[in-house]
Formats: C-alpha cells, structure tokens, sequence
C-alpha cells in the first residue's frame, strides 16, 4: 500500500475538465515528479488532494485512510504539508517564528487568547524544534530576521521549513524553483536532499525547472490538458516522443 494514492481523480469548471481520471502513488521515503505545461491541471491536482477543492469523481487516500470527508487542516495532521508557488508568508514574522507556529499547529497546543495576553510563550521543546528546523536549512544568520527583509531563494527556504515543522510525511512542492537564478536553484536542490536524506520524508514536487527534476525525483508524472499521459522512472519518462513533444519541446 502507498502512502499517498490518488485514483481516477477528476475536476471539472464550468464544464470544462481540468483533470480526467487522473491517478498517482507515492510510497514513503519516496521522491516524485508531477510535471507539465502551463495549465495542465498541477496545481489543481494539488488542491484536490490538500482538500482545498473537491473532485467531482475519483478517489484519495492516505496512509490507507479515505480522505474525502476530512477537511484540509485534518489531512495536515494526518502528515501532509505543502508549500505554494506564490511564497505565502506571514509579513512582520521572522524564520523561527514562522517554525513556531507550524509547531503549534502540529501539535494544536495553545490558544489565540493566550499569545493575546502573552501567557502563550514558546515551551523550551518548541524553541529546540525550531532551532532543529533553522540549523537543517541553514538559516542561522537570518533566523530573527523579519521575512519581508530576506531574498526570494531564503522565503522559500522559510516556506520549505515551515511545511516541515509540522513533522510531515509527505510534502508537496509546488513551483519552489519559481523566480530563483540557477545558483540559489542548486542551493534549494542540496537543501531538499539533505532534508530527505536526514528525514526520510516523501516529496511530490511540481517543478517547471527540468534540470532539477531530472536530479531530484525518482519517479515522474506528466499530465498534458488535464490527463496523465506518461509516468515511470523519470529517465525513460523524459525519453518519451509524447512527452518531449507536449512539454520539453527542444530542451532534451
């Protein structure tokens, strides 16, 4: 059994379908590709499985549960996180901060009213988990900085940990090469190893970058208008005439 299995999922909008029965695994530990063009339905593939959208047919489980009736926070404690092609931050709060709040999320400790009267500090074991999270990526220098202060590769590198503090055992990412130059690329794709070497989570990453597909994932899915047109090993993935056809064009 997968950890993540989505079968014949589908979603239409006003009559038109953005995925047709569009099915994907990933096993725990493991590193997955889902690419494709613009507008070939990634991103609400995504949705439907955070929960964010509701497929109009077709089925998601994890962890062997059935995730239909359980709402996007419930999948998040359940062990699913993800990031977000636009970087969604919380302006004013710094990288720890940031892990903090994961972490309480994770855990559904505290309560609004008591950070509004400050008897909601952060316990020792909350400081040291999100110390754990900046020292894993790096962060040291820029851990107490405001967000807004910090280059686009670092956000993303906030928004990864984020999605990480939370203990999951998958992560999906979605576009996290999205508007980097290709040094702070490889500096995200050395990060996203380490992560995984050291924790064993799942990744599904949406990537337009093909260079890091190709280095990163172990597996691959190509959707095209909506439909699965090709997945396997993401060598003879990319080999495929309707593959390079649909999305790689001239780059292979």
């Amino acid at each position: 059994m997968s950890l993540l299995e989505a079968h014949s999922v589908t979603k239409t909008f006003a009559g038109i379908s953005a995925l047709n029965e569009v099915s994907l695994e990933v096993d725990s530990g493991e590193l997955v590709g889902l690419i494709g063009p613009n507008g070939a339905g990634k991103t609400t593939f995504f949705n439907c499985l955070l929960g964010l959208l509701k497929p109009d047919g077709g089925s998601i489980r994890f962890d062997g549960k059935d995730l239909t009736r359980v709402p996007t926070h419930g999948r998040a404690r359940l062990g699913i996180a993800r990031t977000f092609q636009r970087i969604e931050l919380f302006v004013g709060m710094t990288p720890r901060q940031h892990f903090l709040v994961a972490d309480r999320v994770r855990t559904g400790r505290g309560a609004l009213w008591k950070d509004l009267i400050h008897r909601g500090g952060p316990t020792r074991d909350e400081q040291a988990r999100a110390q754990t999270t900046v020292d894993l990526l790096g962060l040291g220098a820029v851990a107490d900085r405001p967000v807004e202060s910090l280059s686009l590769g670092v956000g993303r590198l906030v928004e990864i940990g984020r999605a990480l503090a939370t203990q999951p055992r998958i992560v999906l990412l979605d576009e996290p090469s999205s508007g980097l130059d290709r040094g702070e690329t490889a500096e995200l794709a050395e990060t996203l190893k380490t992560v995984h070497r050291e924790h064993g989570t799942a990744i599904l990453l949406v990537e337009h970058d093909v260079e890091l597909v190709r280095t990163f994932v172990n597996r691959v899915y190509v959707l095209d208008f909506g439909t699965l047109i090709a997945s396997g090993e993401t060598a003879s993935v990319f080999a495929e005439g309707a593959v390079r056809k649909a999305y790689l064009g001239d780059v292979v």
